[in-house]
This record gives C-alpha cells, structure tokens and sequence, in this order.
C-alpha cells in the first residue's frame, strides 16, 4: 500500500512537472499600455494556437498608473509581473527575462506595434542563428518620419562599428537563447537602448545574428520615445558598446586623421615658410597617443575571457 501511494505521488509530480515545461517564453514589457495591451494579448494567443512548442506569455508591468494590469490580467493564461515603480523598459525585460522558464525568449512590445503571425517564423530560425532580430523592412513600415533620420544613422554608424549590415538596430521584437544573452546582463542597460545593447553586444562576440524582413504597424497609444535626447544617447550607447568589444574601429579612424592632418601641416609648413610650428607636432604626438591607446584598449579586450552569465545577480563574471 506504502509503494503503491509512493508511486501515485510520483507519478502526479512528473505530471506537474511536465505540465510546467515550456520551450518558449514571451516576455512583453508594459507602461501604460491600457488601449492596446489586451488586444495584442489575444492577437497573440491566436496566432500561436497551432504551433509545435509549449509557450508562455509574461507580461511585466512596469509601474504602470492606469489600467494595464487589470486589461492583462483579463487574459487567461499569461502571467503578469509588478515593478512597483517604473524602472525602465531594460529593467522590464530583465525581470521577466530572469522569471521565465522557457530556453528560448522571444521579447516583443504591448502597443500592437509589432504583428504576433511573425513570432513563429522567427523562432524557426533559431535553428541556425543565436538571436534573430524581427527587422522592420517588411511591406509595412509605419516608423514615424521624423524617427526615421536618426534611425537610418545610427544603423550606419552600428554597422560600421561593428564591422556587419545591421537592417535594424534596435527592432522591439526578437528571439533568442536564454544562456547566451544572460552573460551580458552586467552591461545591459535598464532603458529602451537594450536592444540596441544586446545586438551589438552579440555581434561584436561572434554569435551568430539573422534577420527577418518584418511588418511595423501603426502603435496605439502614445510613444515613449524622445525623438531628440534618445538619438543622443544611442549615438553614446553604440560607441561605448563597441569600445567595449572592438575598440580599434573607434579610436584608430581619428589616431590616423590626427596624424594625417599633423603631416600635411608639416609638410605644407616646410615647404611654403621653412618654418615648422608647435601645433603640427601637437597633432601628430595626439594621433600617437590615441593610436596607443586603442592597440592596449584591443589588447586588453582580446585577453579578456568570454563573460560567464551569473543569473541570479544578473553579473558578468570575467578571467
């Protein structure tokens, strides 16, 4: 009788246990997304009901101050996770980053910007990539004009950085491997230059990045983003990301150019008044300097290990 009441518990834990197991977790981080959030919700579950995996949909509030909570929670099925004060769309998808239970995450927005029949597609191709980025490129783009400047730059100038064509720098709707992206959670920053972070942060480690043409929708509500002051910061974030991993691409360009300059100035002062002044030296001895400081800045980012992900604490751990 003892076995047999062994047993029946056994066997209701391992269906517990079964019953927990997800392969994919989609984290959507939400503030103040009350017209939109239920809407995107259902969209959603409609258009993963014939999928193959086992999902679950985490919507973390952050500190949201009107009904966002109550429209979620109206959702069955989907998990909802507090902050109890707005910390920042970074911090967000950390939290429900480090809550989910799923190997793969696939991270999205709560304004119906982003249209859910892409999520499926993008998760096949994990297959043969480390992180795939929905980039918004497909027939639909509804990217507000006057963002589309500052957006167009910072994609040239990433991409120049980072030494690879980045269609979309900063896309809102991705998936990628749990272990691979919690190593960089050290340096991830808590505000919407996450994305931007994490792409650079992956492409400059030599993961392996695709790219897939997506439709951008018309979001519902009013945007968080500050056109001006967050294309300053970007521009910032992309050349703090990759002095972080190839700094050579951001210091050598203007070594050589100081120099350069220096030598013509010598050279023209030399021949045209057989006078040579302080500030052609001045630029050549900077270009030096600069160019020395990149070399031991590559140095010292080559010797570094692999950051090792603590997940707990949210650290990178390196040699």
């Amino acid at each position: 009788m003892v076995l047999d009441t062994n047993l029946e518990t056994l066997e209701k834990l391992d269906m517990m246990e079964e019953a927990r197991m997800v392969d994919v977790s989609i984290v959507i981080p939400a503030f103040n997304e009350e017209k939109a959030i239920a809407e995107s919700l259902r969209e959603l579950q409609h258009e993963l009901r014939d999928v193959p995996w086992r999902y679950e949909v985490i919507v973390v509030d952050d500190g949201c101050q009107d009904g966002t909570v109550c429209q979620a929670r109206s959702v069955p099925g989907v998990t909802v996770i507090s902050h109890a004060q707005n910390r920042g769309y970074g911090a967000a998808l950390k939290t429900g980053i480090r809550q989910a239970q799923g190997d793969i995450i696939v991270i999205t927005d709560g304004d119906g910007t982003y249209p859910a029949r892409f999520i499926p597609t993008i998760v096949e191709g994990l297959k043969s990539a480390d992180m795939v980025v929905g980039s918004r490129t497909g027939t639909i783009s509804k990217i507000p004009a006057i963002r589309r400047p500052a957006k167009w730059f910072l994609n040239k100038l990433a991409s120049f950085l980072a030494e690879t064509k980045i269609p979309d720098l900063n896309s809102g709707l991705r998936a990628f491997r749990k272990e691979a992206v919690l190593p960089f959670f050290g340096i991830l920053p808590s505000g919407f230059s996450f994305t931007t972070t994490i792409t650079l942060a992956m492409i400059c480690n030599d993961y392996r990045v695709r790219y897939e043409p997506i439709d951008y929708v018309q979001r519902v509500g009013k945007s968080k983003i500050k056109p001006f002051q967050d294309t300053y910061r970007f521009i910032l974030l992309v050349l703090r990301t990759v002095c972080l991993f190839n700094p050579l691409k951001v210091f050598l360009p203007p070594a050589f150019l100081l120099i350069l300059a220096g030598l013509i100035r010598l050279t023209y002062d030399a021949i045209t008044i057989n006078h040579v002044a302080g500030t052609e030296l001045l630029f050549i001895i900077s270009g030096i300097q600069l160019g020395a400081i990149a070399l031991l800045a590559d140095v010292v980012t080559k010797v570094r290990s692999v950051p090792r992900g603590d997940a707990a604490s949210g650290g990178v751990v390196v040699a």
